[in-house]
């Protein structure tokens, strides 16, 4: 037989194109349109409804960029349609390539009763199935004339980010408003067509199959009159039932479809355009679940539940019967889809508190998996937190972008810093917008690597970033590819269904320790330097808040606890660790917006501590010193507050070249006539830190121009150039025992302040850049003599190690990593830290030195970056950061130096001391949380870990009559039985092991 398979797949296009498709709709008549534009934000339901709208004409322009346009359509459907299905086409100047990324929809009644969404590919709205003829039809449509941000010619510089510069031109063109007859044996057809035209491209050419399926559609197409398709579609799909029928292998791959819209709670649009989003998918989705029996739809991020609650309550009530229903589907039991990189340990642990409440208290559901497609590399310290949720299983897609190596497992044992381990799951799919294609569900068969062992993997259905959700057509593709001969199966199922299935069919399923590391999107540990200083700021003032807080209602009856405030702060926070917002690629609108947040959040936090802490300490002249982080400095305890001693000075002087020596008996400091460290001396220990010929305090600047994603990525050949920034404008004695150094590049300034305060081992560095670079990354080196095979940086709950070499591609592509407070290298003996205070970006490299063939470890910490894309202003303007370097550090003075860097005394003029809450009497065990339990019982609550990676037994003592001790989860939930407390409750834990005591009072 001669091979004639291009010239029927050829045909197969272009009848589907030009004479299918279009049949689905054979008639229609033009609907009257009239709009109101709204004018500044989204106005309420009820007003957009009562606007005065104007006429307007399919073809005219429409909506400027972030206005809302109150569109009403209005006809009436033909008498001659009597007994057809009807349907409103409402075309408001889509492109169907750019689902979730353009203008949206969300349809009304006149009453205000929503119907559903609508968006590039899900354009229509049900009037009539059949219909009587003659029915008024009139349809509200509240439309967003969202700008596209990300084009076909992705990465460009765009004032569309931003309202205040987006300008007020129109940016669609109403294209179609009719009333049509619905031709369902049509749009089945076209269903039938793709799935076996899809499938047939999928198989082998010698696949027997392969030619079935192509004989199959020759005949469907032979019997279709390209005059009449509506009269023969009912015979052209006879043609394919064969083929259609046809049973799938034994041994086919099975895929558990989820209903799914991945939408970014901001991104490409800012935070109140989400809202709306969610709204319109949901309302998609609450009308398709009606429609479709088997469908079911999963949706995480407990805020964007939240904001249904409050914005949208006709949409939630709907959204609550289909919960009540078991078919949609809380998801992920975190408050938001966070990066999971950056956020701190309790801030890691809040969004699975808040979350997985949330679903509690809302609808009784437990949500047992962490549901996180889309999130940029994952920490190490997550296994354990998950757990302590009360969750057990992980699902992520996002490191299948990864660039350098293919991760070797689909589903697998995750273990995280502590041991623990946690059932993860990668869609072979490779995404989480799966449409339902033949070449997504056999690239998903083809590439799930657990072959042999496995024969399970879950597909996210449905259009996301920014939203859509399923289609009907999604739903009759998979109902088609339930049991079709060479295809991998498909069944609608809950996520947690899944789950049990897979972890049932793999009881041994292959480990991975340690991160997951996702080798792309490195820059976001470094852009949007002021959201990230937003949060590590919010993260600590809300520890101080609750300390205190907690400290001040025990010990005084007239102080409230502010359970409401803090819930509602730590919500807001939680929020802006979104995936897109912590990480900085989200527009400039976003971030405009996130630092007003921040600082609202930053003043709110501080009346709160300053409350707390004048309620302790009392009417008095003594100058009371707090300290807020969880070891004793200069001897006022953890928690506690005291008079403190003044200590003895730092001598600073003069250097021959202009510079300046620090000294102050622990460590000795030579700054040179350049401004840049030569030496930092550890006295005690008779040890220099700083690499011979290499200055430490050098900042350097590389071009930063990545292939693509300019917000998200810095690519290995940024390295390739960089010029060291040694000349200084000024070197001149600062305030106290300090150095202060300027330097001018290009369009910036940096001025910074290099301090040594008495008796401590850090030298402190304060950074101020005024910054005014484009496509440029910022570095601070600190070239250190320390021979180091691997070094550790702080997660959640505990630290990470890392290799400072690059024996394998694996550990070649980690050329930017993440720390929270602190990096610490070490070798037998000896170690040196460098702490932070908003910084997380960083990288380490070694290099052996000719002249004594020493090592030359040098950390560089990421200061700024400059991309122009999504936020053409990214960065630019005054920032500052500081940084210590601590010569002869432990690992526990790395912890202990991190968070004194970032939980500076606060000194208040009262009565006397003030006694800690709770007390550790062991330094290696920290604690993260002291707090009242959430649900107002007066307990109190204490969360701590091991901090240095070894065994520890501490002795936590409550400072207040405690009546009993009870373990528990990090929702306060008990695991075990309580116990009666006599002085303090003795803990052994394991190396980083996570551990919640609640206290309940006399």
């Amino acid at each position: 037989m001669h091979d004639d398979r291009g010239l029927v797949e050829a045909r197969l296009k272009r009848v589907l194109d030009e004479r299918v498709r279009p049949a689905v709709y054979p008639e229609s008549v033009p609907l009257e349109v009239a709009v109101w534009h709204a004018p500044g934000e989204p106005v309420p339901v009820a007003d957009g409804l009562a606007g005065e709208p104007r006429p307007i004409a399919v073809g005219d322009r429409w909506g400027a960029p972030w206005g809302t346009s109150w569109f009403r359509v209005t006809g009436t459907v033909p008498e001659e349609w009597a007994g057809k299905s009807v349907e409103a086409i409402l075309d408001l100047g889509f492109d169907e390539n750019m689902p979730g990324f353009q203008c949206e929809g969300l349809v009304y009644r006149p009453d205000g009763t929503p119907v559903k969404g609508l968006n590039p590919r899900n354009q229509w709205v049900r009037v009539g199935a059949p219909v009587v003829g003659g029915e008024e039809v009139r349809l509200h449509v509240e439309a967003a004339s969202n700008p596209v941000i990300l084009d076909y010619h992705p990465f460009l510089p765009t004032r569309l980010g931003d309202r205040e510069t987006a300008g007020s031109e129109p940016q669609y063109k109403l294209a179609r408003m009719d009333l049509a007859v619905f031709d369902e044996t049509v749009w089945r057809l076209v269903i039938d067509l793709e799935v076996l035209g899809e499938l047939m491209r999928e198989l082998p050419v010698e696949s027997g199959r392969r030619w079935d399926i192509l004989r199959a559609v020759d005949r469907a197409l032979d019997a279709i009159d390209l005059q009449d398709v509506n009269g023969t579609a009912a015979a052209a799909r006879s043609e394919l039932e064969g083929v259609l029928s046809s049973p799938a292998e034994p041994s086919a791959h099975r895929i558990s479809a989820v209903g799914h819209a991945h939408i970014d709670s901001a991104w490409l649009w800012p935070l109140r355009e989400t809202v709306r989003k969610v709204a319109r998918t949901t309302s998609n989705m609450t009308a398709l679940l009606d429609d479709e029996p088997e469908f079911v739809f999963a949706m995480s991020q407990a805020q964007q539940w939240a904001w249904i609650k409050e914005h949208r309550p006709e949409v939630w009530a709907k959204v609550v019967k289909a919960v009540a229903d078991g078919r949609f589907v809380p998801a992920g039991g975190m408050w938001v889809e966070a990066d999971t990189n950056m956020p701190g340990s309790e801030a890691m642990a809040r969004q699975f508190v808040h979350g997985k409440r949330f679903f509690l208290d809302e609808f009784g559901v437990e949500n047992e998996e962490a549901w996180l497609p889309d999130t940029f590399g994952f920490a190490a310290g997550l296994p354990q937190i998950i757990k302590a949720a009360g969750s057990k299983w992980l699902l992520t897609q996002k490191i299948s972008w990864s660039q350098t190596n293919k991760f070797p497992h689909h589903t697998f044992q995750w273990e995280g810093i502590d041991g623990t381990r946690i059932f993860t799951h990668f869609p072979p799919v490779d995404t989480y917008n799966c449409a339902m294609k033949g070449s997504e569900i056999a690239h998903a068969a083809r590439n799930f690597k657990d072959k042999g062992v496995a024969r399970h993997s879950l597909a996210p259905t449905g259009w996301g970033d920014g939203g859509g959700g399923t289609t009907r057509e999604m739903i009759a593709k998979a109902a088609r590819l339930r049991n079709l001969e060479g295809s991998a199966r498909v069944v609608w199922e809950r996520p947690a269904e899944f789950f049990e299935k897979a972890e049932a069919e793999y009881p041994n399923p292959p480990v991975w320790v340690g991160e997951l590391y996702l080798e792309l999107h490195r820059a976001t540990l470094t852009s949007q330097a002021k959201t990230k200083q937003g949060n590590r700021r919010s993260e600590h003032l809300l520890r101080e808040a609750e300390l205190w807080s907690a400290t001040a209602a025990v010990r005084d009856a007239e102080f409230a606890y502010p359970h409401a405030e803090l819930d509602r702060i730590w919500k807001t926070v939680l929020l802006h660790q979104f995936h897109d917002i912590l990480p900085g690629s989200s527009i400039a609108w976003v971030h405009r917006e996130a630092e007003k947040t921040y600082a609202a959040v930053a003043a709110e936090l501080t009346g709160i501590i300053e409350s707390a802490q004048r309620a302790l300490a009392g009417e008095g002249g003594r100058r009371l010193v707090f300290n807020a982080a969880p070891h004793a400095r200069h001897h006022v305890a953890a928690g506690a507050a005291a008079v403190v001693a003044p200590a003895a000075p730092v001598d600073r002087s003069t250097a021959p070249d202009g510079g300046f020596v620090l000294d102050n008996g622990r460590l000795r400091v030579v700054i040179d006539g350049r401004g840049l460290v030569v030496s930092a001396y550890d006295l005690e220990a008779d040890r220099e830190a700083i690499a011979p010929e290499s200055p430490a305090n050098l900042l350097q600047i590389h071009p930063d121009f990545p292939n693509m994603w300019d917000a998200w990525d810095v690519d290995a050949f940024y390295r390739n150039t960089v010029t060291d920034l040694i000349e200084a404008d000024e070197v001149t004695a600062g305030e106290g025992a300090s150095v202060r150094v300027v330097r001018t590049f290009g369009a910036s300034r940096v001025t910074q302040l290099l301090s040594l305060a008495p008796g401590s081992g850090r030298l402190d560095i304060d950074t101020e850049v005024d910054w005014h670079e484009t496509e440029k990354f910022l570095k601070l080196a600190f070239p250190l003599d320390v021979h180091a095979e691997r070094y550790a940086s702080e997660t959640q709950f505990g630290h990470f190690h890392r290799a400072t070499h690059t024996n394998t591609s694996w550990e070649a592509a980690k050329f930017e990593a993440c720390n929270h407070r602190f990096v610490h290298l070490e070798e037998p003996g000896w170690g040196v830290a460098l702490v932070t205070d908003s910084t997380y970006g960083h990288d380490v490299t070694r290099t052996v030195r000719s002249r004594d063939s020493g090592t030359t470890t040098t950390l560089r910490v990421s200061l700024l970056r400059a991309p122009r894309f999504p936020d053409p202003e990214t960065d630019q303007g005054l920032h500052r950061f500081r940084h210590a370097l601590v010569p002869g550090a432990t690992i526990g003075d790395a912890v202990r130096e991190g968070y004194r860097v970032n939980l500076p005394e606060r000194t208040v003029t009262g009565a006397g001391p003030v006694a800690p809450l709770v007390a550790v009497d062991n330094d290696a065990v920290v604690v993260t949380a002291v707090k009242l339990a959430d649900d107002g019982s007066g307990d109190v609550v204490v969360r701590f870990h091991e901090a240095l990676g070894g065994r520890a037994s501490a002795v936590v003592a409550p400072g207040f009559p405690a009546v009993s001790v009870t373990p528990t989860d990090l929702l306060e939930r008990p695991l075990g039985e309580g116990e009666a407390v006599t002085g303090g409750v003795r803990v052994t834990l394991r190396p980083f092991e996570l551990r919640t005591l609640r206290f309940t009072r006399a």
